[in-house]
């Protein structure tokens, strides 16, 4: 699975502005491209110059045409393109701490954000005339490319926060940042039981905990007593068994969206733990379920 942030950054090709907590970048989408998923270890506000595209959720699904702005958390996504017009944006990928530095460096921001509040994995950014010229401004830096001293384009990205965070009607992405800033760690339990289900590697788990694979190994053994390995298996079986008796699809498509890049992998994790194969577990349980 790409690693948005890290393609960008790397790939010489792209137009874009690297500092050490943000990256700015312009892309065009091919048109061949209609679904995709992708995952990015840093948030992402996306500002789309012409074309149409979905950003897909489990919870809902957000559309985009030209001149709408969403924040995306790190996470892992499906996009759907619309492949009439060419889709052509701005990105920019900003971290923690970028975050954390903004919000304590302005204390009028600072907020309380609710107990126990669940935050969206996708905000809509409400924006005004202001917010596309500074975009437009932006453009035109990214255009110089390295002449633009890093700094320079530091002070534009704080300026594009001040722009979305003084706007009342993007209130919950300014509760979003004041948690980021009272949040030392990220929550473990909170991105493991949100993405357990996609293909990522355990040093990608780590990334989009913002730890180092040392670090996100030692912290995960005291948060769930067990290693990141073993607990991804018993969390996939887990949901797939749930699949397996609440669904009528077929097996590889359970194996897939539990998180085995295989059908033969998931049946062979499957037997392992259960002693039987997915088909016999979802035949015998029926039948109990039936008999009751």
């Amino acid at each position: 699975m790409l690693n948005a942030y890290n393609y960008f950054k790397n790939h010489p090709k792209f137009n874009k502005l690297v500092g050490n907590d943000f990256l700015l970048v312009e892309y065009k989408c091919p048109l061949n491209i209609e679904n995709f998923q992708l995952w990015i270890e840093n948030d992402l506000i996306t500002y789309v110059i012409s074309g149409k595209k979905d950003w897909i959720t489990p919870h809902k699904t957000h559309r985009l045409n030209g001149g709408d702005t969403l924040f995306v958390r790190k996470g892992v996504y499906t996009t759907k393109q619309y492949l009439e017009s060419e889709y052509c944006v701005m990105l920019f990928f900003i971290n923690d701490t970028f975050i954390k530095n903004f919000i304590t460096d302005n204390p009028s921001f600072i907020k309380a954000p609710p107990s126990k509040k669940e935050y969206s994995s996708i905000y809509d950014i409400s924006t005004n005339d202001s917010f596309h010229v500074l975009i437009e401004s932006m453009y035109h830096y990214l255009n110089q490319g390295e002449q633009v001293p890093k700094k320079l384009v530091e002070i534009k990205f704080k300026e594009l926060l001040f722009n979305i965070l003084l706007n009342s009607r993007n209130n919950e992405l300014l509760l979003f940042f004041n948690s980021v800033v009272q949040n030392k760690n990220t929550n473990i339990e909170n991105i493991m039981i949100e993405n357990f289900q996609f293909d990522l590697k355990i040093c990608d788990f780590a990334k989009l905990c913002g730890k180092s694979l040392s670090a996100f190994k030692r912290e995960f053994q005291k948060c769930f007593n067990t290693t990141p390995g073993r607990w991804l298996i018993n969390k996939r079986l887990e949901h797939a068994k749930t699949m397996l008796l609440g669904t009528t699809l077929t097996i590889s498509h359970i194996g897939y969206d539990s998180g085995f890049k295989n059908t033969s992998h998931f049946i062979q994790a499957f037997k392992k733990k259960e002693k039987i194969t997915p088909n016999r577990f979802r035949t015998l349980n029926k039948a109990v379920v039936l008999n009751i």
